[in-house]
């Protein structure tokens, strides 16, 4: 049975490390209508851009997208997901994909996938996604955030420090994973059930949350459960940088 759900993109003009990121041009298309169409391919009912910049609203109208324009000073983009649900009226029980709009490479399966994860979690409040980890400078990067899953496949926590520690293997070396180690690397994609939508501003941040500076933890900590979807291997990489930009170009102009 195919899962109903819609989709929202996040989308700051105000980046700090690439100022204006939604509207780089893109073989002709300013980011946000690329992601916008990779969204639009997922099979969502509807594909929402939540932005705070009239830019970006006039780029997605422009190419027949639909707009909801959020407050500016949102703290996350899952507060400004759950602004968009309230303002829209959607029911409790509604399933949103929270896609990034720096992610012009995402394949639309994988948002589909994310949300039938969800859908057959009855119980899960998120489901988010996670690849193996191959390679030790990963595993020991404080910039790639790793999860530990339990036997339901749902998280047990999320940290930038090396989980799990391999204590025996790393006694002498620490170059390389031992090959059974469960390592799983988290992929920033969410869905979320409108109800905790709707619940996350009022939660109180997490201790850990501020610490590991990791949002997810606050679900976590107030007991809700988030279902991991586990991937062969890692999607295509978003655009953070001024030379990820220059790569996903190549992309576009290669294809």
């Amino acid at each position: 049975m195919k899962t109903a759900f819609r989709v929202v993109v996040p989308a700051r003009h105000a980046s700090t490390r690439l100022p204006g990121k939604p509207l780089a041009d893109i073989a002709g298309k300013p980011m946000v209508v690329r992601v916008l169409e990779r969204a639009s391919a997922a099979g969502a009912s509807e594909v929402w851009i939540a932005t705070d910049h009239e830019g970006v609203r006039d780029a997605v109208l422009a190419a027949g997208g639909k707009v909801q324009m959020t407050r500016a000073d949102h703290p996350s983009g899952t507060d400004r997901l759950a602004e968009v649900a309230t303002a829209l009226g959607w029911a409790d029980d509604d399933i949103v994909v929270n896609v990034q709009g720096d992610e012009p490479l995402i394949d639309p399966a994988l948002i589909a996938a994310v949300a039938n994860a969800l859908a057959d979690d009855a119980d899960a409040a998120i489901a988010t996604a996670a690849h193996p980890i191959h390679a030790a400078d990963e595993m020991f990067n404080p910039n790639v955030v790793k999860v530990v899953c339990d036997a339901r496949e749902r998280a047990m926590y999320f940290s930038r420090a090396p989980i799990p520690w391999a204590r025996d293997a790393w006694a002498d070396t620490r170059q390389v994973l031992p090959p059974e180690l469960p390592v799983l690397r988290h992929v920033g994609l969410y869905a979320y059930r409108v109800g905790f939508l709707k619940r996350y501003a009022s939660l109180t941040p997490a201790p850990v949350e501020h610490w590991e500076a990791l949002e997810q933890l606050r679900a976590l900590w107030h007991g809700f459960p988030i279902r991991v979807l586990r991937l062969d291997a890692a999607p295509a990489a978003g655009v953070d940088t001024l030379e990820d930009l220059i790569r996903v170009r190549a992309v576009f102009s290669a294809g």
